[in-house]
């Protein structure tokens, strides 16, 4: 069977079409969309249209394209481009049949459409001077290609523009068996001309990278160093702006049944480490950084596959579908991890995810964390901690021009109290923390949000 994997940013009014044209397809059995952090309803229309959804670990296609192959489990993977809403019906089929049949390991697509000007302006004479043997390829950054596991988990992944022709080198370079097909007309977005300039540069660097490897030069002085982002953006849709209502809900043992740090401690077998740092440091921001180093080494596939197996409140997507009904913005403060917090967003539906940033690099965690700065304090701050996600909290409601009067907060833990606190109304969920219980304007002593809907007006 097939998988297929399509990276999308911003992609709401194709990406579903673009879902629905794959499912459509009995040859194939698991569909991945990987959202780079969309900031429209991306999301949603594929989970609507029957994809599963992950969130990148870190901006960029390259990063994408890598996450979705580490989630996927068949040993023939397509990728799509998630902006094209009228792909020709044989598609999948011409694009799969020569790795099916053992002729290729790497199948690029060609469609009927002018060629891009980077291609003709950069990649094509760069490729007839370094790469004569694959210049014949008429649309060599043709993000558009079907790829056996085994050849895929050998290549580089480049965060950026250069990502697809870097795919192709490699798969040369490996001496992999490279066709390309034609799948007819397409409609495809042109790069604005603001981001030619970039977007040449990246992909002449991918391939004079390529140049030093085939050479047999040492790369150590010359290895591309990744730019980790500095801080997380607060992705929330801009056509939410205009609602005056918000709810807020913790993740650990508030959305899920669990903390997932416990649940990962069991997992990776590292409980006698977690309880030593939590034991013997006071420091809740040397806690949190210490935490973090136990996942080095972890791939982002590992890290979800723990999330999963801990169950959600029952009715979380419903209750958050009812209360986006009723205008709220619904979204998630943790003081876990980015990657967790925004796959349960995806999962049950919530329009953002505000948590602490495992950093990763090629889709494996570093050990290292950056505490977001909307978590730090400030002169708007209404506690004296130095990190609290009531400082989060404060900054979303400015950005929308929310009073916290109108702000929901659900919290189960001490970490919450001050959340809980200054929201219109703050809710303690199955807690056991008696300053929690008590500073509450509701409390809540089953696993249901359904109580939830009898005052969100």
């Amino acid at each position: 069977m097939i998988t297929v994997i399509i990276p999308a940013l911003n992609e709401e009014r194709t990406i579903g079409k673009v879902v629905q044209f794959v499912k459509e397809m009995q040859s194939v059995n698991e569909i991945i969309v990987v959202d780079d952090k969309s900031i429209d309803d991306t999301v949603q229309v594929a989970k609507d249209a029957g994809a599963s959804v992950i969130t990148s670990t870190k901006v960029g296609k390259g990063a994408s394209m890598r996450d979705g192959f580490l989630v996927s489990k068949n040993e023939i993977i397509v990728f799509l481009d998630g902006d094209i809403d009228n792909y020709p019906p044989e598609t999948i089929e011409k694009l799969t049949a020569p790795v099916m049949k053992d002729e290729a390991d790497l199948v690029k697509a060609t469609f009927e459409r002018e060629a891009g000007r980077v291609t003709e302006l950069v990649a094509k004479p760069l490729l007839s001077l370094l790469f004569p043997q694959i210049n014949h390829f008429s649309q060599p950054l043709s993000g558009i290609i079907a790829v056996k596991r085994e050849l895929f988990k050998k290549v580089t992944l480049e965060d950026n523009y250069g990502v697809d022709i870097g795919i192709l080198l490699d798969a040369d370079l490996l001496g992999a068996r490279i066709v390309e097909v034609n799948i007819g007309f397409i409609k495809h977005k042109m790069k604005q001309w603001q981001e030619l300039s970039f977007m040449s540069r990246e992909v002449a660097r991918a391939i004079l990278k390529r140049v030093t490897q085939s050479s047999m030069i040492n790369l150590d002085s010359l290895e591309i160093i990744n730019i980790i982002r500095d801080q997380m953006a607060l992705a929330i849709k801009e056509k939410l702006s205009s609602l005056k209502k918000m709810i807020i809900f913790d993740m650990d043992n508030t959305i899920l049944n669990g903390r997932f740090i416990d649940k990962a401690a069991v997992t990776f077998g590292f409980e006698e480490e977690l309880v030593n740092i939590i034991t013997k440091n006071y420091e809740s921001f040397l806690i949190t950084k210490l935490i973090a180093g136990l996942f080095k080494g972890k791939n982002i596939a590992h890290l979800l596959n723990v999330v999963e197996d801990i169950p959600v409140v029952p009715d979380a997507i419903d209750v958050i579908k009812e209360l986006k009904k009723r205008g709220y913005i619904v979204g998630i403060i943790s003081d876990s991890y980015d990657c967790i917090a925004n796959h349960i967003k995806n999962k049950i539906g919530a329009d953002f995810a505000l948590a602490n940033e495992l950093e990763f690099s090629q889709s494996i965690a570093t050990g290292e964390i950056k505490i977001p700065s909307f978590f730090i304090k400030t002169d708007k701050s209404q506690c004296n901690h130095k990190f609290c996600k009531s400082n989060a909290m404060l900054q979303v409601a400015d950005q929308y021009g929310i009073g916290l009067s109108n702000t929901i907060a659900v919290g189960d833990s001490e970490y919450d109290i001050c959340m809980v606190t200054f929201a219109g109304i703050g809710v303690s969920f199955c807690s056991n923390n008696i300053v929690l219980n008590t500073i509450a304007d509701r409390i809540i002593e089953t696993k249901s949000f359904k109580p939830i809907l009898d005052f969100a007006i």
